[in-house]
């Protein structure tokens, strides 16, 4: 609970705690995407030396989500990568928390095209964003990261959630250096609902060279990805896990938000699998 609460307080009493559990940050980083200029929160452990670092791609914000807030989801995860050994980027994509007023936010474009062209509109547009400006975002994310000194660029594995893990295959699918990917509940909103996702996904698997986590809660919205691209993967003999934890919370958001709030039900598994790729 102590640490929960001073995070919620700020950064400046949250830094102090952290830093005495033996955890730098968190500290804000700026990031050139084209003529954009986004923010990210980066932790990192104490010491010196190049570190494995993870790049986390957060799910959709704004629009019709008035509930979730961003900076404090991400500021959840951070410490408990650091406290693992792994510098921690939670980078804010266009118009998202501490990049607002830098570009257009997402979930504005789809929900508007849902509003005005339906459901086919707003997959139509998901699907552009994930293969352009979403997907330049995390790109010019990677490569900040690769310039730092702290950051062993042959240890760098990608964590997305919900929109950020379907756009995290897509990452993966073209940063093949990239050493590991870990998706929660990806597409698990809007794989029954985009036929023009399903097969973007599946064919970003069949590409992808490196090690694939994928999770779920059993009450997410829909289970049907991780079990579809799970069994693509097995179908090509790659390198991957499928995840699919009992219910979690009251109602299908919660549990599709499984990443923030069942941290202790998913932490053993995650880092056993990015540890045994990363951290040897």
């Amino acid at each position: 609970m102590r640490k929960e609460i001073i995070i919620i307080l700020g950064f400046s009493c949250s830094s102090i705690y952290l830093h005495s559990q033996g955890i730098n940050g968190p500290d804000t980083v700026s990031v050139q995407s084209g003529k954009l200029m986004l923010k990210g929160l980066l932790w990192k452990p104490a010491g010196t030396g190049k570190f494995a670092t993870i790049i986390f791609c957060h799910g959709s914000y704004g629009g019709s989500d008035t509930v979730h807030d961003p900076l404090q989801q991400v500021s959840l995860l951070g410490p408990v990568f650091a406290t693992k050994g792994y510098i921690f980027l939670g980078l804010f994509r266009r118009g998202v928390s501490l990049s607002q007023g830098q570009g257009i936010n997402s979930s504005i474009l789809m929900d508007n095209a849902l509003k005005e062209r339906g459901q086919e509109g707003r997959n139509a547009i998901q699907l552009q964003q994930l293969e352009t400006d979403q997907l330049q975002d995390m790109i010019s994310g990677i490569t900040f990261l690769r310039k730092r000194r702290d950051v062993d660029k042959k240890r760098i594995a990608i964590v997305g959630h919900s929109f950020g893990g379907s756009l995290s295959l897509l990452v993966a699918e073209h940063e093949p250096d990239l050493k590991a990917v870990v998706v929660f509940s990806a597409a698990g909103y809007s794989w029954d609902r985009s036929p023009q996702l399903r097969v973007r996904l599946i064919r970003a698997v069949k590409n992808i060279s490196v090690p694939v986590m994928i999770i779920h809660a059993q009450n997410d919205y829909s289970v049907n990805p991780g079990y579809a691209l799970d069994t693509v993967l097995n179908q090509l003999h790659k390198a991957h896990v499928l995840k699919i934890y009992s219910k979690f919370g009251k109602s299908a958001n919660e549990a599709h938000n499984l990443i923030f709030g069942g941290i202790e039900m998913w932490k053993a598994d995650v880092f056993k699998f990015l540890d045994e790729i990363l951290m040897h």
